[in-house]
């Protein structure tokens, strides 16, 4: 990451973690980034912005939504601070568990809030949230206007973004397995550092080949 920004190369992280967990990940860079699939976003101007619920819906969700997790001992709640998430990785068996509970908030507000599934992880995010309009905002703006797009991900919810970028003419990059809408395929996140390595190349800059700053950035 810190050489392609160093060989300007722009670079925006959209990701489903909030905007200080993508800063800490990266530290000390701060780029373009969207956070909890485009519910808050970065431009390059530095100015964030957010979709947020009311504060009052927002914290009855909250609460109806902690307390019918904690009658699921190993379904994990996470307050996003603008979206929620029900994660299940420690315990598979809850899956239909946590996205019945999913499917059930997201209809009782329906106009508030949306399911995104992910990975072992059910997220009920804000209304018009989304990877794909993110990335298509990004892409009007500087430094990013008038150039090709290419995104990387390993998620469902990356899906939304491999569709923008498609109608876009970019590259769309799926890592791993499972189907896809992206046109390209990456077997694995150090297949996607030998890439970028081979990317810095051809540019002409030469990654060192210890560094490893840009094959953790690839989750969504």
């Amino acid at each position: 990451m810190q050489q392609l920004h160093a060989a300007d190369v722009p670079v925006a992280l959209v990701s489903g973690r909030p905007l200080e967990q993508i800063d800490a990940l990266i530290a000390p860079l701060q780029l373009p980034a969207a956070g909890i699939h485009g519910a808050e976003r970065r431009g390059a101007d530095g100015q964030v912005r957010r979709l947020a619920l009311d504060s009052r819906v927002f914290a009855e969700i909250q609460q109806e939504l902690a307390q019918a997790c904690a009658e699921h001992p190993g379904l994990r709640f996470e307050n996003k601070g603008i979206a929620f998430a029900l994660h299940f990785r420690q315990v598979p068996v809850l899956e239909e568990t946590a996205r019945t509970l999913a499917e059930a908030f997201a209809e009782r507000y329906r106009e508030v809030l949306v399911l995104q599934p992910g990975k072992c992880v059910f997220e009920l995010k804000p209304r018009g949230a989304s990877k794909g309009e993110v990335i298509r905002t990004f892409m009007q703006e500087a430094p990013f206007v008038g150039r090709v797009p290419v995104f990387l991900g390993d998620d469902r919810t990356d899906e939304a973004g491999f569709e923008v970028v498609n109608q876009l003419g970019g590259l769309s990059i799926k890592v791993g397995e499972g189907p896809t809408q992206a046109t390209l395929r990456l077997a694995s996140v150090d297949a996607v550092g030998a890439w970028l390595g081979r990317l810095l190349e051809g540019i002409g800059v030469r990654p060192e080949d210890n560094d490893k700053s840009d094959r953790s950035e690839c989750a969504p």
